[in-house]
C-alpha cells in the first residue's frame, strides 16, 4: 500500500468573517488548497477575490473584527488553528515567512535597515547584538543587496521601491522559513526590478527548498513562475490545475475572461480600433446571502440553473489536477497573442498641440533645512517631443528614470531649468503666474494615485466642482450641469456625488481622477501610471474608457507608464527614457516590436508573459541598479549596463533616425513590423 502524500500546508474547507458594525462579511468560504514542499502556488484573481485574506488567514494576521471560523490550516500536519499563541508566533517568525504588498508601509521607519532585518533572530533565538547584524549583512548580499554592510545603517526611506522589497524578503528569509508567502510583491514596481525580484525568490526558492505562495492579480506573473494555480472570485477557488493546464485551457468562465481583459488580447474591431474585454459589473456584495454560482450575474453564459446551483469544484476527466466550478465551462483555447489593436494615425495637423525642447530639470540633492547641498540631481536632461492633437505619446522607463518628472513640467506643477514647452503656440514658460494659471485649462494631470490626489474630508461634487470654481467657470447652476456631464462621461452615478473618496474601488476612483481632469475641458491630459494599481479586469475597463473619451472629445494623452503591453495598447507613439534621458522615440508598433535601443529590448524582455514558457519568462535580465543622477555616467548613460558598450559610448549618442529615432552608437538592427 502506497504512503499517503501529504503536503507542507493543507487548506480544508477554510472559512473566514470580517465582523463590521454593518454586519459581517464573509470573506472566505470553505477554501481548499495544498501547497507541495518546493512547490509553487500561485493564487490570482480580481480584488476582493479572497486571495490576500486567504494568506492572512493562514499567518493568523487577519485585520481587527476578522476570524477563521470554520475548517483546518494544516501545516506539516498540524492544525494551527490549535496552537496557543505563543506557539503560533514561534511558527510564524520561523517555520513561515511573509513579504507584504507595500515594502514601506512593512517597515519601521524609526529603525534602521539592520535591526530590522536581524529581529527575527533576536527575538526566536536570542543571539547577541553583533551577531545578528553580521547575519543581517549575510542575508541582504544573498538576496541581491548591494553594499549590504553599508544598508544594514540606512533607514527605509532611503532605499528605491526595489531595494525596500529585498529587504523585506531578507526579513522573510533569514530564518530559513520552509513556506514563503509573498503578497503582490511586485504591484508598482516598473518591469525590471520586477522581474529581479521574482527571480530572486525563484533563486531562493531553490536554494532554501521552500514552498511559495505567490498572491497577484498579473496573469504573466502566474504564468512565469508558478508551477500551480488557483483561481478565485468571491472568497472561493473557482478553477485550479497546473499552470501550462490552466493556461493553455482554461475552463471556468471567470478565469476566461481575466485572459481575455489582457492589453494582449485585445482584438480588432469593425473600424480598426481595437478594445480590450471589460468584465461587466463589480464582484458581490460578500454581506448578503449568496446562492449559485457567485460569477453567474456577470458571465454572459450564465442561466437560470447557474443563478440557483451551488457548483463544487470538478475534476476535468484529464486526471491533471485541473478542477473547475462552473456549469458551462470553455471548450475552445483563449487566445492571447501581442495587441492587434491597429496604429492609430494622427490628425495630421501642421501645427503639434504641444512641443517639447531640450527640456531640463535639475534639484538640488541633499539641501533641505541646514543641510549642505551635496550636488545637483539631474532628473530631466535635454529631452525634446512633439504630440499632436488626438494623438498619445506613451513613455516608458524604469522607476527614476525621469518619466514622471517631465509629466508634472508638462502640466505646470513645477518650473523647468531650461528647455520650452510649448501649448497650443505659446510657450508656458515664458508666462507669468497668472497666465501659467490660465493654461491649467489647456493641460491637465491624472495621478497614479487618484486617493492620495483627493481631498478625503471633501464630497465628490466639491472635487469636481474644485477647478470649475478655481478657474470661475460658469455660475453654480452651470458647474452643476457640467459636474454632471463628467460623471455621465466617466460612467458613474449621480448618487456618487453625495460621497466620500474612501467610499469607492479603486477603479471608481480613478474614473472620478478622470473626470475631475476633464472638468474644464482640456485638449491635452497627462495620464501618471493611471492603471499601474489596478487588476486586470478593472484597468481594462480605465483604458477603454480612456479611448473612447479620446475619440469622442479630441483629447491628447502624454500617457507615462512602466507597463508596455498597456503603452502598446494605448499609444500612437513610444519614447523610452533612461536616467534623464531619450534614448529610443518612434511608432509604437515600431518601437515594441522592432527595438533600436539595447535598453528598450531589455525593457521588452522584462515583461512576464501571459504563456508559460514563454520567452519572456526566461532568459537574463537588465542587471543592476540606475547610476546616480547626482553623478550619470558621461556619454550614453544605459553604457553601465549595456552588455554592447564600447568606449566609443563614453561620448555623448545623438538622438537620430528619422521616425524612429535611437540614442546609441550600436542599435540593434532588426526589420520594422509592416505598417
Amino acid at each position: 500500500m502506497e504512503a499517503t502524500h501529504q503536503p507542507l500546508l493543507r487548506l480544508r474547507d477554510l472559512s473566514t468573517d470580517i465582523a463590521l458594525r454593518r454586519g459581517t462579511v464573509h470573506a472566505l468560504d470553505q477554501v481548499n488548497l495544498q501547497v507541495d514542499q518546493g512547490e509553487t502556488l500561485g493564487i490570482v484573481g480580481e480584488s476582493g477575490s479572497g486571495k490576500t485574506m486567504t494568506v492572512l488567514s493562514i499567518m493568523g494576521l487577519l485585520p481587527h473584527g476578522g476570524s477563521v471560523v470554520g475548517g483546518e490550516i494544516l501545516f506539516d500536519g498540524r492544525d494551527l488553528r490549535g496552537l496557543e499563541a505563543q506557539e503560533l508566533r514561534r511558527v510564524r517568525g520561523v517555520e513561515m515567512g511573509m513579504v507584504f504588498q507595500d515594502p514601506l508601509t512593512s517597515l519601521n521607519p524609526t529603525m534602521r535597515i539592520g535591526a530590522q532585518v536581524a529581529e527575527p533572530l533576536r527575538v526566536h533565538q536570542g543571539i547577541g547584538k553583533a551577531e545578528a547584524r553580521d547575519r543581517a549583512v549575510e542575508i541582504l548580499r544573498r538576496v541581491g543587496m548591494p553594499r549590504p554592510d553599508k544598508i544594514v545603517d540606512d533607514y527605509p526611506h532611503q532605499l528605491s521601491g526595489g531595494m525596500r522589497q529585498r529587504v523585506v524578503i531578507a526579513m522573510a528569509l533569514i530564518r530559513s522559513p520552509r513556506l514563503l508567502i509573498a503578497d503582490e510583491p511586485t504591484t508598482a514596481l516598473d518591469v525590471t526590478t520586477q522581474r529581479q525580484i521574482l527571480e530572486l525568490i525563484d533563486d531562493l526558492r531553490e536554494e532554501f527548498k521552500m514552498a511559495v505562495i505567490l498572491v497577484t492579480h498579473d496573469l504573466g506573473v502566474i504564468a512565469g513562475r508558478a508551477d500551480r494555480v488557483a483561481v478565485m472570485y468571491a472568497g472561493r477557488v473557482v478553477e485550479t490545475g497546473t499552470t501550462a493546464e490552466l493556461f493553455r485551457s482554461p475552463r471556468h468562465r471567470y478565469t476566461e475572461a481575466l485572459m481575455r481583459a489582457l492589453p494582449e488580447s485585445a482584438a480588432a474591431d469593425a473600424d480598426g480600433q481595437g478594445r480590450l474585454y471589460s468584465i461587466p459589473g463589480l464582484p458581490p456584495d460578500l454581506s448578503r446571502p449568496l446562492t449559485g454560482c457567485r460569477f453567474a450575474p456577470r458571465c454572459r453564459f450564465a442561466t437560470d440553473e447557474c443563478r440557483t446551483t451551488d457548483v463544487a469544484l470538478t475534476p476535468d476527466g484529464a486526471g491533471s489536477g485541473h478542477e473547475f466550478a462552473c456549469l458551462h465551462p470553455v471548450t475552445e483555447p483563449v487566445a492571447i497573442t501581442a495587441s492587434s489593436a491597429a496604429p492609430r494615425a494622427a490628425s495630421g495637423a501642421a501645427e503639434p498641440l504641444l512641443t517639447v525642447r531640450d527640456l531640463v530639470k535639475e534639484y538640488d540633492a541633499g539641501g533641505a533645512g541646514v543641510r549642505k547641498v551635496s550636488g545637483r540631481v539631474s532628473a530631466v536632461a535635454g529631452v525634446s517631443f512633439d504630440v499632436a492633437p488626438g494623438e498619445t505619446l506613451g513613455i516608458v522607463g524604469e522607476s527614476g528614470c525621469g518619466k514622471s518628472t517631465v509629466g508634472r513640467l508638462v502640466a505646470g506643477l513645477e518650473p523647468s531649468t531650461s528647455g520650452q514647452i510649448i501649448v497650443d503656440g505659446t510657450d508656458v514658460a515664458t508666462l507669468g503666474r497668472a497666465a501659467r494659471h490660465r493654461m491649467h485649462r489647456q493641460v491637465q494631470l491624472m495621478f497614479q494615485d487618484s486617493y492620495a490626489a483627493m481631498n478625503p474630508r471633501m464630497r465628490i461634487d466639491s472635487i469636481l466642482t474644485e477647478p470649475l470654481e478655481i478657474q470661475r467657470v460658469g455660475d453654480a447652476a452651470a458647474r452643476r450641469a457640467r459636474v454632471s456631464e463628467l460623471l455621465d462621461q466617466v460612467g458613474l452615478p449621480r448618487r456618487a456625488l453625495e460621497r466620500y473618496p474612501h467610499e469607492f474601488s479603486g477603479g471608481q476612483l480613478q474614473r472620478i481622477g478622470l473626470a475631475r481632469s476633464l472638468a474644464l475641458r482640456p485638449r491635452l491630459i497627462v495620464a501618471d501610471e493611471p492603471v499601474s494599481a489596478l487588476d486586470v479586469s478593472v484597468q481594462a475597463q480605465v483604458l477603454n474608457l480612456m479611448r473612447d473619451l479620446q475619440r469622442g472629445l479630441g483629447l491628447s494623452y502624454v500617457f507615462i507608464s512602466h507597463d508596455l503591453s498597456v503603452v502598446d495598447y494605448m499609444a500612437d507613439r513610444i519614447g523610452v527614457m533612461y536616467l534623464g534621458k531619450l534614448v529610443e522615440a518612434g511608432p509604437a508598433h515600431q518601437v515594441v516590436r522592432a527595438p533600436r535601443h539595447p535598453y528598450t529590448q531589455a525593457l521588452l524582455d522584462a515583461v512576464p508573459s501571459p504563456h508559460p514558457g514563454h520567452a519572456s519568462n526566461a532568459g537574463t535580465a537588465i542587471r543592476g541598479e540606475l547610476p546616480s543622477a547626482v553623478n550619470p555616467p558621461t556619454g550614453c548613460r544605459f553604457r553601465t549596463r549595456c552588455p554592447l558598450a564600447q568606449d566609443i559610448c563614453a561620448t555623448e549618442p545623438p538622438l537620430e533616425g528619422g521616425t524612429h529615432q535611437v540614442a546609441c552608437h550600436f542599435p540593434l538592427r532588426q526589420e520594422p513590423p509592416e505598417s
